[in-house]
């Protein structure tokens, strides 16, 4: 690219030495005349005595001054040009040694010039930033907060963990770039199913007519993090409106263009989720869960056993005949109810009902009975769950106290009518580990829960950290089909001081947003401002 600009550079110094020729002709023909010029008489003299001393002498001397001048200009005209035909002779030979090795040979291989060679570096370095993120293999992490959560989108949404005073835990994203983004990772990932290169191996419908083209309309969700030194990876899943196979898309932005990682077809068509839930009373909230399990596991996902684990015998038989009632209104039988005679501990309860399948591998969802789930979370948790790679570790949005939340009305609207994402009606529970989506084998392989560990919380977290520091990916990001009704909390005095903080921190969390709070503490002073306007008020009208 430089060549063109030397050329330029030395057509105007050949312009401006023509110029200079031009000038010293010019001058050289002045002399000539003036040399050659008739001598006049006395009467053609300047008047004066100034005239008759500055005549011939005066104009000799100047065109002498004159002359001088141009021949230094000329001197160093050519010594310009000199220097420019060097200058040329240089460019030449460069060019002539660059097109010499246009193709040279490395390692056997030929390269097309060292544009070429620039661009294959720079894809090496952006496949070496994929294979430093945790894309495909799992980070050992010293903590819980070492881990990257995920956040998940649909096409018309954002569900975030990191709100501030400012950000709704669900929001459409306002800022042109963020809209802008997954737009283009929407668009992306349709134009790698719909256009799949040969290592997909992705096959024509049974061999038959043209491929199934997917659409905007078929995006379900995604999720997206960013590791800060290495770029965001993005896993979407798409599925027709009539089918059973969601398509997985796997993204990366290395901060750079997009580049695919994977795509692949995921059937879960035939996947078994086992739900356990651990037990002891309550047999109020368990009937409430059992109208959630029945409308959408039973009524519409259809894929599911239930596992009861139940500590105790008071109210055992009131549990027993719930679950039987449920069977004989749906014909429902794929439950068990496995019952132990001892004091709760839900790590014990969960590790008891992992163990008590004995069908070979299977996806477990571990459960409370205060949770409330859609059938579109169901199948979030087989899409993000997958034997010896991934665990799925959903976040929880917990529902507040709903005698603070709608206060102003007479009593709280159903349950139902509860689950919505607002800064007033709950938060995302990113402190808490219990819910999780994990196969069997997986499990077992990390040893379980610690069952050295009695009552409240933190088993749930021994369990993540076990998985945080082995080879396995965690996927950790807010659900929108996932749902902590609130409830009561009694923190025992039995429990250590670690969990008695734990315990009492949860409490406090659960109980009301930051300004639901806040009216509850201002209270006496916003009902005295209330009595002193509300006097005022009738002074002015009396008066």
């Amino acid at each position: 690219m430089r060549m063109p600009r030397r050329g330029l550079v030395i057509q105007a110094r050949t312009r401006w030495l023509l110029v200079g020729l031009a000038l010293l002709f010019s001058l050289v023909l002045l002399m000539y005349l003036l040399e050659c010029a008739p001598q006049s008489d006395g009467n053609g003299s300047l008047p004066g005595v100034v005239g008759e001393s500055m005549g011939k002498e005066y104009y000799q001397a100047l065109l002498q001054e004159q002359e001088e001048h141009y021949q230094n200009r000329a001197t160093s005209l050519k010594r310009q040009i000199a220097q420019l035909k060097q200058e040329l002779q240089e460019m030449s030979d460069k060019l002539k040694s660059l097109q010499e090795k246009k193709t040279p040979k490395v390692n056997g291989m030929n390269y097309q010039g060292t544009k070429e060679q620039a661009s294959n570096d720079l894809l090496e370095f952006l496949h070496s930033q994929i294979d430093k993120a945790e894309v495909s293999v799992g980070a050992k992490l010293p903590s819980e907060y070492g881990v990257i959560p995920f956040e998940s989108f649909t096409s018309m949404k954002v569900f975030q963990l990191e709100m501030g005073l400012t950000r709704h835990p669900e929001e459409k994203p306002v800022r042109k770039d963020k809209r802008d983004e997954l737009v283009e990772v929407i668009e992306a990932g349709l134009e790698v199913i719909n256009n799949p290169d040969e290592e997909d191996g992705q096959d024509e419908d049974d061999g038959v007519g043209e491929r199934q083209l997917y659409s905007e309309n078929d995006f379900i969700e995604g999720y997206y993090r960013t590791e800060r030194d290495k770029g965001t990876q993005y896993e979407l899943f798409y599925k027709k409106m009539d089918g059973m196979e969601y398509r997985h898309v796997t993204l990366f932005r290395p901060f750079g263009p997009l580049m695919k990682v994977k795509s692949e077809t995921v059937d879960i068509s035939r996947s078994i989720i086992n739900v356990i839930v651990p037990l002891a009373g309550r047999t109020e909230a368990f009937a409430q869960f059992m109208q959630n399990f029945r409308d959408v596991c039973i009524h519409q996902d259809k894929r599911v056993h239930l596992t009861v684990v139940y500590f105790g015998q008071d109210g055992l038989s009131e549990v027993k005949s719930i679950l039987e009632s449920v069977a004989r209104e749906t014909n429902f039988h794929n439950y068990t109810i496995v019952s132990l005679n001892e004091e709760f501990n839900r790590g014990r309860g969960l590790d008891m009902g992992a163990r008590a399948w004995e069908k070979g591998e299977v996806l477990m969802f571990f459960c409370d009975v205060d949770v409330y789930f859609t059938a579109e979370f169901l199948n979030s948790c087989r899409l993000n769950a997958e034997p010896g790679k991934k665990v799925f570790y959903p976040v929880v949005f917990s529902l507040y106290n709903p005698a603070i939340v709608y206060a102003n009305q007479e009593m709280p609207p159903p349950v139902e009518q509860q689950l919505v994402h607002k800064k007033d009606s709950g938060f995302w529970r990113d402190f808490g580990f219990g819910m999780t989506c994990q196969y069997r084998t997986d499990f077992l392989t990390v040893g379980g829960f610690d069952l050295e560990v009695k009552g409240w919380g933190v088993e749930d977290v021994h369990l993540y950290r076990k998985y945080l520091h082995g080879d396995l990916i965690v996927i950790r990001t807010p659900v929108p089909g996932l749902f902590h009704l609130w409830h009561e909390k009694h923190c025992a005095d039995e429990l250590t001081p670690e969990q008695y903080r734990m315990c009492i921190q949860s409490k406090a969390m659960n109980e009301a947003s930051h300004s639901h709070l806040g009216m509850l503490v201002f209270r006496e002073e916003i009902e005295t401002h209330l009595r002193k306007q509300a006097y005022r008020t009738n002074s002015e009208a009396v008066g």
